[in-house]
């Protein structure tokens, strides 16, 4: 059976579901591994999830109340799934800016096609900093996949690697795409992919 691992840019994930359903309902990131699979015909063997949570502030706004019920819900829901290991990383005192998420997402891809753990990796990020990982995967013949929503496509990497855009609605109409990049593109609704808050 193909070894199928999913990477997940876990921030990045979370904000463009958060851009894309607001603070009113969050993606049920368990419903969005079935679909995939389901539409990929595939299943995953394991899912590696790579995140930080945003700092509480001091006295926060009642827009930065909501996004951090909505992001805890949405991490909540992620941590539901049993073939899942959450890396959790954490935010800079000073800046609040994200650390070790990125790093550890590269790394363990490079590691773990180097111990051959995998058949095929699929990417979920809009992140092209992980192209030199890819590469290294690519060097190993390995398959690589990308997955992404609509308003996280990683354009470059959709020129190298197959990319499956996951559409929702009607929100998904000018993407901006062209016959050289590698895309297949699954139109979904919002009611099969989100949870009420």
């Amino acid at each position: 059976m193909k070894r199928n691992y999913l990477f997940v840019d876990g921030s990045n994930f979370n904000a463009g579901q958060y851009e894309l359903f607001g603070p009113d309902k969050y993606l049920d990131f368990a419903e969005f591994v079935k679909h995939a699979e389901k539409l990929l015909n595939i299943k995953f063997s394991k899912i590696y999830f790579y995140a930080s949570y945003s700092p509480i502030p001091a006295n926060p706004t009642v827009k930065e109340k909501n996004y951090l019920k909505n992001e805890g819900l949405f991490y909540k829901n992620v941590n539901s799934i049993k073939k899942l290991d959450f890396f959790k990383g954490y935010r800079s005192k000073t800046t609040g800016k994200e650390k070790e998420v990125d790093v550890k997402l590269a790394v363990d891809i490079v590691d773990m096609v180097h111990r051959n753990k995998f058949d095929c990796m699929y990417l979920i990020s809009g992140d092209a900093d992980f192209m030199h990982a890819l590469k290294v995967v690519e060097r190993a013949d390995k398959k690589i996949r990308i997955i992404t929503l609509q308003n996280r496509i990683p354009y470059r990497f959709s020129y190298l690697f197959k990319t499956f855009i996951f559409a929702i609605d009607s929100k998904a109409k000018n993407l901006g795409l062209n016959k050289r990049q590698k895309v297949t593109t699954f139109q979904l609704k919002t009611e099969e992919l989100t949870r009420e808050i």
